[in-house]
């Protein structure tokens, strides 16, 4: 097998996690390479729902070596958490299969703090839809040369200097700006040593890792989070994440070559969901919208919150091929859409009096976008249980290839239900 980058095409919520867990078995180490616990991967293995907001998905395949890139940003108390979970239902989560680079930037609490205040002086369309993670100012911290990495938990006075020296400025901003109170950097320090202990068997050289396993014949997988266009250069800015979250990010945020990257899948659900604040062309705000909602069960794996439901943008699609570059397409829960009498997809929009076939660049346009649809018939048939592209409804197979004509990418693989086994190939 080639090594393979799993990124997804919309808004993120594709089920990029079930394709991932399914990719994993055959593959010898899994490499998470952006994002942080703002999203979460939901996996259904023999009935069991499992949610991971930062470990690979292919942790729950023995044996496997998964890897937490140096693009990541981690909290620290949530990784603790969530391999204490893993731990609890027999998953072996040692460092001897599981490893954070040492340049991961680390997720502390005065970001979370910030992350919330910013989000509580916007009002109304100012509002971001930050999940107050602390995700963003994790990442301005990267960029401002003040971050805390993984490898500062194993040196306590390193770690106590850049945590002060980071509060310096923050402090001024609680204080002046939110009204809120002044963080002790030396409590900050104290309470972060007894996890700093718990996490420092786990640091480790991740681009080694990555070459050894390639080196050895096997296959790596790269898991991205959230989708091309919350992309924060890419996507429908402002209301982005703050990490690059295209396939080209697998080579940056792993630490290995691009031309390691060679199967690149494109997660597509079969209609368009959105979570949180920002442009959505093809939003639904009827029965339809609410059939889409209910039956495909659309709640934010991390938040909670309802998903925002609408028909398939082949406009998104298009220029997430156009940014990725992908090899096939992996189409989510199609079988959500049974039932529905027609189905509409958006093949263009009209803007300021012209058809475009992708999205207009300047910030917000996508607020002012006419979708351009075409219409094709359902299908009543509960396909949960098919096995093979030839047993879908001549409808759903329609609607299928109708996705891989307008996008100009093939599709390699179809889910038609949540659980690993209802998966098959386009063939």
């Amino acid at each position: 097998m080639s090594n393979i980058v799993v990124f997804g095409s919309q808004w993120g919520d594709e089920g990029k996690g079930k394709i991932v867990d399914m990719l994993a078995q055959e593959s010898a180490a899994i490499v998470r390479f952006q994002g942080g616990n703002n999203a979460g991967h939901t996996l259904v293995v023999a009935g069991e729902k499992c949610i991971l907001h930062l470990i690979p998905s292919g942790i729950l395949h023995p044996g496997k070596v998964c890897l937490i890139g140096n693009g990541v940003v981690l909290d620290p108390e949530v990784f603790l958490r969530e391999i204490d979970s893993l731990a609890q239902k027999g998953v072996d989560v040692s460092p001897t299969r599981l490893k954070i680079s040492k340049k991961t930037h680390v997720i502390m609490s005065y970001h979370r703090a910030l992350d919330v205040a910013r989000e509580g002086l916007r009002s109304g369309g100012a509002k971001i839809g930050t999940t107050g993670r602390g995700i963003g100012p994790c990442y301005e911290d990267k960029m401002h040369r003040c971050g805390i990495r993984a490898a500062d938990l194993a040196d306590p006075e390193l770690l106590r200097a850049k945590i002060a020296s980071a509060l310096e400025e923050k402090n001024v901003l609680f204080k002046n700006l939110y009204g809120a109170p002044e963080i002790d950097p030396e409590a900050v320090y104290r309470e972060l040593l007894p996890i700093a202990e718990r996490i420092r068997p786990y640091l480790a050289d991740v681009s080694t890792a990555i070459q050894d396993a390639v080196a050895g014949g096997g296959t790596v997988l790269f898991e991205g989070a959230q989708g091309t266009h919350l992309d924060i250069d890419h996507g429908t800015y402002p209301y982005v994440t703050s990490s690059t979250t295209v396939s080209g990010n697998a080579a940056s945020g792993s630490g290995c070559s691009p031309r390691m990257l060679e199967r690149i899948i494109a997660i597509v659900k079969a209609y368009t969901t959105r979570v949180g604040g920002g442009p959505f062309a093809t939003e639904l705000f009827d029965a339809t919208g609410d059939y889409l909602q209910e039956k495909g069960g659309e709640f934010g794996a991390t938040t909670g919150r309802k998903r925002r439901c609408g028909w398939l943008d082949m406009v998104v699609l298009r220029e997430s091929a156009r940014l990725n570059g992908p090899t096939e397409l992996a189409v989510t829960k199609l079988d959500v859409l049974s039932g529905l009498k027609e189905l509409k997809i958006c093949v263009a929009y009209e803007y300021k009096g012209q058809r475009m076939d992708y999205p207009p660049q300047e910030q917000n346009s996508m607020a002012f976008v006419t979708p351009v649809y075409e219409t094709l018939p359902g299908w009543d048939d509960d396909i949960t249980g098919v096995t093979r592209f030839a047993d879908l409804p001549e409808n759903a197979r329609k609607y299928l290839v109708r996705m891989e004509e307008l996008s100009g990418v093939p599709i390699g693989l179809v889910s038609v239900g949540p659980d690993r086994a209802q998966t098959f190939t386009r063939a």
